[in-house]
């Protein structure tokens, strides 16, 4: 459930605001239009927003600042770190992951940016099992990760990773579990939900999937 990656997100926690301004050349492309993405996913939300895999906040500071009741979970000890320095008493940084969290009452909306990869397909599948049940109806997820239209767009990526040498990145896109749009709709379908993919560059696609 992502959280075989704590090790990972602890070493990038004091260098991740960095790299999403652009500061890693490997991950440029990934992260291009950063604040765009995130205000997309603020556009989309609405009431009481639960957010997974909050990072240090960045996401989390801009659905606050548009007025949102917000409840982040994040399992990285480091990353709820620096979210909470950022933030102060705006906000509390829960303990939990996508699937292993507790609230009490229902959801408007349930947000993510750049984390969603941490699960299996299966676990996706999981995930918004139990999201139909969390969410109002008509209520929405709206996650924005890289994803991929088919497996050889996948390939393609990595193939275009190890041609420019980004050693990390090729190795971040074989490690995790990047999907695609196919399997993320079929997943959607069968719990409930209706989608629409907006893409915003080349890797980062905005997923927004209402509750039927």
């Amino acid at each position: 459930m992502g959280r075989e990656f704590l090790d990972l997100f602890g070493d990038w926690a004091d260098s991740y605001d960095d790299t999403v301004t652009g500061k890693d050349v490997e991950y440029q492309a990934v992260f291009e239009h950063y604040d765009t993405i995130l205000d997309g996913v603020v556009a989309r939300s609405k009431g009481k927003v639960v957010e997974f895999g909050p990072g240090t906040g960045n996401l989390t500071k801009k659905l606050l600042d548009a007025g949102l009741e917000v409840i982040p979970y994040e399992p990285s000890p480091e990353m709820r770190a620096i979210g909470m320095q950022k933030l102060g008493d705006r906000v509390t940084f829960r303990d939990g992951d996508f699937l292993d969290f507790s609230l009490e009452g229902k959801a408007d909306s349930i947000v993510s940016s750049y984390a969603f990869h941490h699960l299996t397909d299966e676990e996706k599948g999981k995930a918004f099992g139990i999201y139909g049940k969390l969410l109002v109806q008509g209520g929405k997820i709206v996650f924005a990760d890289t994803m991929f239209e088919t497996d050889q767009h996948h390939q393609a990526a990595i193939s275009q990773a190890i041609k420019k040498e980004y050693v990390n990145l090729a190795e971040d896109l074989k490690r995790e579990y990047y999907t695609t749009l196919e399997v993320l709709r079929e997943l959607l379908r069968e719990n409930g939900f209706s989608v629409q993919f907006q893409q915003v560059n080349t890797f980062v696609w905005i997923m927004e999937a209402t509750k039927q």
